[in-house]
């Protein structure tokens, strides 16, 4: 028996996304969704983010362009062009708490993923910043990984999944990945574990300077 958070990064994708959506709604099964700011400009993606919305997903922000770590950036304007710009285009899909994930570069928990300007953005602007505690790189193992995931699941009492609605083919093995967690004894949850959440609505909660680089920032 364990608990298991599911999210789904760098959407919404027209030919993915729906089939996620229609396989959770299937199963009763809620999550957040991380969409990257740029991709809410299409109006089909943007339907998609509300589709998710209304059938009681949350919406997270997971950047503007999903290129760069945000702590590998110059320039102080990078929470505001990153952040602020796809908080903008979520709009009144945001969650109260304002969910949002630094992009890792791979899923990596290092000083990439923020520098002390971002982290002054998040507090200033309220937002809650959710990192992982498993990432079982189904972009990179469309076929294999979910038995990495189920794996992972296994060692720790609660998970915070990173998956991603991305046309990978991974997604394909998403109900086949449900009903074996299911039959193991997973109970799906929307909220986070604590330890991956060290800023929530705007309060540093947990120490962060692991996540946080020292880069010079330049006006």
């Amino acid at each position: 028996m364990y608990d298991l958070t599911l999210t789904f990064d760098n959407g919404p994708d027209p030919d993915v996304t729906p089939r996620v959506l229609d396989i959770l709604a299937a199963r009763g099964i809620r999550t957040t969704f991380f969409v990257i700011g740029e991709k809410l400009a299409d109006p089909e993606r943007h339907r998609l983010a509300a589709r998710a919305h209304s059938e009681g997903h949350w919406i997270g922000n997971h950047t503007f362009t999903h290129t760069i770590p945000l702590g590998a950036q110059s320039g102080r304007d990078t929470a505001e062009r990153e952040i602020g710009r796809t908080q903008e285009a979520i709009g009144d899909l945001a969650h109260q708490a304002r969910w949002f994930r630094p992009f890792g570069g791979g899923g990596n928990l290092d000083q990439r993923l923020l520098k002390p300007s971002v982290v002054d953005y998040l507090t200033r602007e309220k937002h809650s910043c959710v990192l992982w505690n498993s990432i079982p790189r189904d972009w990179d193992d469309p076929d294999g990984w979910t038995e990495r995931a189920l794996d992972q699941c296994s060692r720790q009492p609660w998970t915070l999944m990173v998956l991603h609605d991305l046309p990978t083919g991974a997604m394909a093995h998403l109900e086949r990945f449900l009903d074996s967690a299911d039959a193991a004894g997973a109970r799906f949850r929307q909220d986070f574990p604590p330890a991956c959440v060290p800023i929530r609505s705007g309060d540093i909660a947990l120490p962060i300077n692991d996540y946080v680089s020292s880069i010079e920032e330049s006006v």
